[in-house]
């Protein structure tokens, strides 16, 4: 019996896979292991991989969303009769149906014929010239490439029908488009039809050269509204989910403190000098809050619905903006390890996240969450809680300002934080006394090394 291929569960809370290419084709030949198709998941887009052998009988679903343990293909043997193991899958499939749909539709040309003799071959014939037509145009989405590699390509205005792929069964991936935006030949692509507009003003009047040029004319669109609608990502539908799953159902209330970055900043200018990585002020504070969780183990806990569960291990996600969402990929066992260790871990599980290929691993078993975006100039913002942690941290940056010290008005770094907490499970008190304890460890860092 042909095996029906069903979309299965690649993260823990993946609803739905949208497929994004195909990589074989219908009488494909396959093995066990060979990637069939690339689905975006809710957290990145991942190969799916064969576990039987035979050959691709049937696509259900080409390109487009399907919902956990919805069927996508059918394997088998060579001539198997690929319906009947879709009608004896359990809870059936409308893939059939749709098979049959077209055939209906061939009827009613030949009926059309009869009782018009000389029309019919008329419309024909019209209809004969229409895919000709069609075929003229290169059409890049027939070209087998990664959805990374296509991005990539159309920000840079390369055609991928001239890059050669090195994937599997000639797959174009992420270091071909690197290669061939890099090659002389791809560069002189955008110029080649700069020259045929610069031959006209060359020939214009003297006159013309120095006349002043005429305002162009206001111009708006009368016919209605102005916009764009983009298709929402995988990635996208679960982060709503979260976020609205998260703010509506576990009431935040927010702490804010603000610590003196001057000794920080001479720590790490003092300890870069003889770390073999370049301490950032972010690698600090993950330091900072990971050895003061398990003084403060509220913080550390997470809502359970009947109980409220206390994690004995620290465990810190830390938030990574990409083009179409957000990721929180996880240090392990932050408070034993150094900044060194922190720093290039962080670093890697960036690289992965941008990248869309981290794993479900690497995603999961938070017990804390930091969000920085001083980077970008922020002064001081709340962030949502990422479940089921029951604290998240929100990092400004640092700022140069007057400050009061000893009586005296001097110049001083400042850096503001502010704690979102679940009130089912933290009260403020508890809040304010963690946050006092960070504070203390950023402005005497040394204490981070003890």
């Amino acid at each position: 019996m042909a095996e029906v291929i069903r979309m299965p569960r690649m993260s823990d809370t993946m609803e739905e896979g949208n497929i994004v290419d195909w990589l074989v084709a219908e009488g494909d030949s396959v093995e066990p292991g060979q990637t069939l198709a690339e689905v975006e998941t809710d957290k990145a887009t991942m190969e799916l991989d064969s576990y039987f052998e035979g050959v691709l009988l049937h696509i259900a679903v080409k390109q487009g969303t399907v919902p956990i343990d919805g069927v996508i293909a059918v394997i088998g043997e060579k001539g198997e009769d690929w319906k009947a193991a879709l009608a004896a899958a359990e809870g059936g499939s409308p893939a059939p149906a749709k098979e049959e749909a077209p055939a209906k539709k061939e009827e009613a040309p030949a009926k059309a014929e009869a009782p018009a003799p000389e029309a019919a071959p008329a419309k024909s014939e019209a209809k004969a010239e229409a895919p000709a037509k069609a075929e003229a145009p290169a059409d890049d989405s027939r070209v087998k490439a990664s959805p990374l590699a296509k991005k990539m390509a159309e920000d840079a205005g390369l055609d991928l029908s001239t890059v050669t792929g090195s994937g599997p069964n000639g797959r174009i991936v992420k270091e071909d488009v690197e290669k061939a935006k890099s090659s002389p030949a791809a560069s002189p692509a955008p110029q080649t039809t700069s020259p045929a507009p610069a031959a006209a003003p060359t020939a214009a009047p003297a006159s013309e050269k120095t006349a002043v040029p005429a305002v162009p004319a206001f111009a708006f669109n009368a016919g209605g509204d102005n916009f764009t609608e983009t298709p929402v990502s995988q990635m996208r539908k679960a982060v709503s989910r979260l976020v609205s799953n998260s703010k509506f159902t576990a009431p935040h209330f927010y702490v804010t403190v603000e610590i003196a970055m001057d000794k920080a900043w001479e720590f790490r200018t003092r300890i870069n000098e003889v770390a073999p990585v370049k301490i950032s002020f972010n690698d600090l504070v993950i330091k900072a809050c990971a050895v003061n969780l398990l003084k403060h183990p509220v913080i550390n806990s997470s809502w359970q619905g009947e109980t409220i569960r206390e994690n004995k291990d620290v465990h810190i996600s830390v938030a990574v903006a990409i083009p179409d969402g957000l990721m929180m990929p996880v240090v392990r066992y932050a408070n034993m390890k150094s900044l060194s260790q922190v720093n290039t871990e962080v670093k890697e599980l960036v690289d992965l996240a941008k990248a869309r290929k981290l794993g479900n691993e690497q995603m999961t078993g938070s017990t804390f969450s930091i969000s920085n975006l001083g980077m970008f100039g922020v002064e001081e913002f709340t962030a949502i809680l990422n479940p089921p942690n029951a604290c998240i941290l929100a990092v400004g940056g640092i700022n140069d300002k007057a400050v009061v010290r000893d009586g005296q008005v001097v110049p001083g770094k400042v850096m503001k934080v502010t704690i979102s907490c679940d009130h089912r499970v933290v009260d403020g008190a508890s809040a304010a006394a963690f946050l006092n304890d960070v504070k203390a460890s950023l402005e005497n860092p040394l204490r981070l090394m003890v």
